[in-house]
Parts: structure tokens; C-alpha cells; sequence
């Protein structure tokens, strides 16, 4: 009976290692990335790029860093903002085409020098193309940023590009 009980258990902790297996174990994007501002109701566009790096400690819950660099002119005049965010992501890894995302984030921006408290929550839909490589074919965020203790922006943000997830699968 023990070495029956010691089999069992046995096949139980191989099932569960082979089943841990059945997700990326880390995923990194790297993209275009647009960023609207608005500030007093006045709008700015700017273009850059985003990118993004997530650890996976299970098949639903990811722990990200993101970082991103937008630039804007206008009327000559050249802005820069870094942001650099880092949460929890949430996956629907139940298909093998498409993977939808949930992240909430929290951290900084830098507006030409100028520190904020940033946030962003959104999420988005990477099309699974081998079990290494994804498109995410768009990150939809609203993303606040907050400067002083009055002067806040919202923002939205809109990112696409390419998924690597090295380990797992």
C-alpha cells in the first residue's frame, strides 16, 4: 500500500510539473507606442516606443516592468516623456491563437525633466504565432500622470508590436 501511495504520488507531482510547463515562463515586447496628453482640455500627440518585460510565476498572473519614451513638437518646441511603470498582468492563456491581458501599473514619468506619479491600467490581445513569438496586436491604457500635488494629465496610450517568450511551452 506505501508504494502504491509513493507511485501516486509520484505521477501526481510529474503531472503537475508537465502541466506548469503548458506557459511562458517570461515574455518580452517591444513596439510602436502612441501617447495622447491632455491637460486643461488641450490635446498633444506624441510617437515612440514602448517596451515591456513580464516574469510568469503561473499560467494567469504575470509581474511586469514597462517602459516607455514618446517625443511631441509643438510649435517648434520638443517634449519628451519617460514613463516607467510596474504590476501585475492577468492572462486568459486558454487558446492557443489568442491571448487577452489585463495589467494595472504604478510608477513614474518624466516630462522633460520634470518628475510625476504615474498609473496605468488597460490591457490588450498578442496573437499567438509560434509558442515563442507573438504580435500584440494592440495595448489599449489610460495612463495618469500627476505632477505636484495639483497638475494632473490623463492620458491614453496605444502600443503594437512583437512578443518573445523565451522558456516554457
Amino acid at each position: 500500500m506505501r508504494k502504491l501511495a509513493c507511485l501516486c504520488g509520484l505521477v501526481l507531482a510529474l503531472a503537475v510539473s508537465a502541466s506548469a510547463q503548458d506557459y511562458p515562463k517570461a515574455e518580452v515586447f517591444g513596439g510602436y507606442s502612441y501617447l495622447h496628453t491632455s491637460i486643461a482640455g488641450v490635446g498633444f500627440s506624441s510617437n515612440g516606443a514602448s517596451g515591456s518585460i513580464s516574469v510568469n510565476p503561473n499560467n494567469w498572473l504575470g509581474l511586469v516592468g514597462d517602459f516607455g519614451v514618446y517625443h511631441n513638437t509643438t510649435a517648434g518646441v520638443g517634449t519628451n516623456t519617460v514613463s516607467y511603470l510596474f504590476g501585475p498582468k492577468l492572462a486568459y492563456r486558454h487558446s492557443d491563437k489568442l491571448t487577452p491581458y489585463f495589467h494595472f501599473l504604478l510608477g513614474g514619468a518624466h516630462v522633460s525633466g520634470s518628475g510625476a506619479f504615474a498609473l496605468a491600467f488597460g490591457g490588450g490581445f498578442d496573437a499567438n504565432v509560434t509558442p515563442h513569438v507573438a504580435i500584440r496586436l494592440i495595448q489599449a491604457d489610460y495612463m495618469l500622470t500627476k505632477f505636484g500635488t495639483n497638475t494632473h494629465q490623463n492620458n491614453a496610450r496605444i502600443s503594437a508590436g512583437i512578443v518573445f517568450r523565451p522558456g516554457g511551452r
